[in-house]
């Protein structure tokens, strides 16, 4: 393969042998044009020895600063070898080195999209990956956060069958702001909902989710509205212009698009409790 695809406003070009595959979510992002980044992958069972200064340390992720950019060592929590090695060669360039074996047995969606660094590569364009499932009513995005197995997806699923809404996006969503506005935009993850468009609508609001036996919805304060998000945006923790970027991008996203707390049952009474809030 030798192909561009086109995510939120980054244009790169995957180059890889035959043998590995691209899932289909990701497909529906190819095409466009503009400044490329190029990213090289190809199999191999021999990682290069780590070297440079190490930026973060987990049991699934190894980040090391060199001279060229970032390396990551990626693998799975329970297994001490890695499955696949993330280098940047150039400003415009990267290569992915795969141990098929151990890569081919894992959920290739998630996984495909953690080889190649797009979060990092984003906030460039000031764009913020959130774990959410949105839906579009009436033109806009609703969209649906909180930690996984909290209802995100069940939300989403009432307004689709009470509100005729549609879901875009079972799992992440891009933000970004476009002409003065904040937008969501499609994202190659959908988790277990199977739902991933290529689409962007503005930010109709967003609603952070907890579980409860009867339905109430009230706005946030800022100060909340931030903690709540943050913690469900995935960010590189460890670079930390990134971090002070991505802050910066929050607060002015809680100061444009209202944020709500939904504590929420699974039944329709929990669209009634966010609809008379968000009127």
């Amino acid at each position: 393969m030798n192909e561009i695809f086109t995510i939120g406003d980054f244009c790169f070009r995957i180059v890889c042998d035959e043998g590995i595959e691209i899932p289909e979510n990701f497909l529906k992002f190819r095409g466009g044009d503009g400044p490329v980044y190029t990213y090289t992958i190809r199999p191999e069972d021999t990682f290069p020895e780590p070297r440079g200064k190490v930026l973060a340390r987990r049991e699934d992720l190894l980040v090391m600063q060199t001279e060229a950019g970032e390396c990551r060592y990626i693998g799975v929590k329970g297994n001490l070898e890695p499955y696949a090695c993330y280098e940047e060669t150039a400003p415009d360039a990267a290569q992915v080195l795969l141990r098929m074996e151990p890569y081919n047995r894992l959920n290739c969606d998630p996984v495909f999209t953690s080889l190649l660094a797009l979060e990092r590569r984003q906030m460039g364009f000031d764009a913020l990956v959130l774990h959410c499932a949105y839906i579009e009513y009436k033109g806009e995005a609703i969209l649906f956060s909180a930690p996984s197995e909290t209802g995100k997806t069940t939300q989403a699923n009432l307004w689709e069958k009470y509100r005729g809404a549609r879901t875009v996006n079972g799992d992440r969503g891009l933000l970004q702001k476009i002409d003065g506005r904040w937008f969501v935009r499609g994202w190659p993850v959908c988790g277990s909902s199977e739902i991933c468009h290529n689409d962007q609508m503005p930010i109709r609001c967003l609603v952070m989710l907890s579980q409860a036996p009867e339905d109430r919805a009230e706005r946030l304060s800022p100060m909340k509205a931030f903690t709540q998000i943050y913690s469900q945006i995935t960010v590189n923790r460890w670079n930390r212009d990134a971090n002070v970027r991505a802050m910066a991008l929050l607060e002015d996203l809680i100061a444009e698009v209202p944020v709500y707390h939904l504590a929420c049952t699974m039944n329709e009474t929990a669209v009634f409790a966010l609809e008379a809030a968000i009127q």
